[in-house]
């Protein structure tokens, strides 16, 4: 029996199992550090806004959103809002509240209904055809002028110009309708 060959072979062994013991330990951290990530996000909700179509390249700060953004989420809010139909009103204005300032959502969302049974009581139906977008990047807001033509029953009864303002807020890192209303037509 070589004793010393025995003795180097037994260290060997030893200094694998350390090596081994300290990748499962390795691994046994990593898991749990996996395991505090996942508990920690289980809770949260990430929510991802996109403008419903991308036609121009935007930029988006903490507060601010750049005019291209403006004029592509003001040309949708003025969308869900102005062309409706008795049967295309409640999805747009379920549609609509997913994107109103929740300081603003209980107010936008009784106006949407009492205009929802106006539209069903008299059977009329709203379209909207904008011709300007003028974005104002400091106010966080967009006029938006148009004609705007009314059938009651399948007949016209108003084919007016009309200019409607859309103020946004961010909560949230999130950008929101703060507020739409009819302004007066006069182009500046």
């Amino acid at each position: 029996m070589d004793f010393e060959r025995f003795k180097s072979d037994i260290g060997e062994l030893q200094r694998r199992n350390r090596g081994l013991g300290f990748t499962v330990g390795a691994l046994a951290a990593s898991l749990l550090l996996s395991l505090i990530v996942v508990f920690n996000l289980l809770g949260t909700v990430r929510t991802v806004v996109v403008p419903p179509s991308i036609n121009k390249s935007f930029w988006v700060t903490r507060d601010r959103a750049s005019v291209e953004l403006l004029e592509q989420m003001g040309s949708f809010i003025a969308w869900l809002v102005l062309d409706v139909s008795p049967s295309s009103i409640d999805w747009k204005k379920d549609l609509l509240l997913g994107y109103v300032d929740p300081l603003q959502h209980g107010a936008l969302k009784t106006r949407q209904e009492v205009e929802s049974e106006r539209l069903k009581r008299i059977n009329a139906a709203t379209s909207f055809a904008p011709q300007q977008l003028v974005a104002s990047e400091a106010g966080q807001s967009l006029v938006v002028r148009g004609r705007l033509r009314t059938l009651v029953n399948g007949f016209e009864t108003a084919n007016e110009l009309k200019a409607y303002r859309i103020d946004f807020g961010y909560a949230g890192a999130r950008m929101h309708v703060a507020a739409f209303k009819e302004v007066p037509y006069a182009v500046k």
